[in-house]
């Protein structure tokens, strides 16, 4: 689905990071329909395994599992493989395992789906964490490429390799958007309600401005999942995506 045609409610993932497999269930109990996705990631799969992902879409809620897959080309192809057996309707791999990790994932993914006629899920490229920075590119990656430009070449190297898009910060969004086609999508982390803190985010956005500079997706965990009243964030966080702000 393009870009435009998305409404606010399918564009927001809440990310399940949560120790209790209780407590993410409740969550899907609570937001089932406010919101369009839920993220099950590290943390929560690590704990429970591939049946927390099939109790959720029990449930009735759709998943985006963010495991950032990246290893030799047939280990990632072959987790692609059971992503899709599992139903998920987003899951993502990292851009620097390499062309023909994706190129692999990708194909593996398509067969499963071919081979038992289930849905094909949208299949994304991390290109660079919103927790890192430039100086930490520079530094610690030995990356002397501009940040923005990295990203704009992962980008350009998952479309290559079969992907549908990218997970990238806010800040990268308007040079790919201007680098991509409007359908490759584009999937933002690092992005915090106008009331919300930071955390150990860098290059972050509000909802609105997220979307106002062409995301497709927006995830959204701890203002959500540490709010009083989590459907009440819900709303809000929609109301900025709308650009109603109360």
């Amino acid at each position: 689905m393009r870009n435009a045609e998305l409404k606010a409610v399918d564009r927001l993932i809440v990310a399940l990071d949560l120790d209790s497999d209780k407590e993410a269930l409740r969550v899907v109990s609570e937001l089932g329909s406010s919101v369009g996705m839920f993220k099950v990631g590290h943390q929560l799969f690590t704990a429970f395994g591939p049946d927390i992902v099939r109790r959720i879409i029990g449930e009735g809620g759709r998943v985006f599992l963010d495991l950032k897959y990246h290893d030799i080309p047939a280990t990632v192809a072959k987790a692609s493989a059971e992503a899709v057996k599992l139903g998920v309707s987003i899951f993502n791999m990292h851009a620097l395992g390499g062309l023909e990790m994706m190129k692999r994932a990708a194909e593996a993914a398509r067969e499963a789906a071919a081979q038992r006629s289930l849905p094909m899920p949208v299949m994304l490229a991390v290109s660079i964490l919103t927790s890192m920075d430039q100086k930490a590119l520079k530094k610690e990656l030995k990356i002397n490429r501009s940040l923005r430009r990295e990203v704009v070449h992962l980008a350009r190297l998952a479309k290559r390799a079969g992907l549908d898009g990218v997970v990238a910060s806010p800040q990268e969004i308007k040079p790919l958007r201007r680098a991509m086609a409007e359908e490759f999508v584009i999937l933002t982390p690092g992005v915090r309600p106008i009331w919300a803190a930071k955390d150990d985010q860098k290059r972050i956005m509000t909802p609105a401005e997220a979307v106002a500079a062409g995301a497709d997706y927006i995830v959204i965990g701890r203002p959500v999942l540490r709010a009083a009243d989590r459907k009440a964030a819900v709303v809000k966080v929609l109301q900025e995506i709308e650009g109603r702000q109360s």
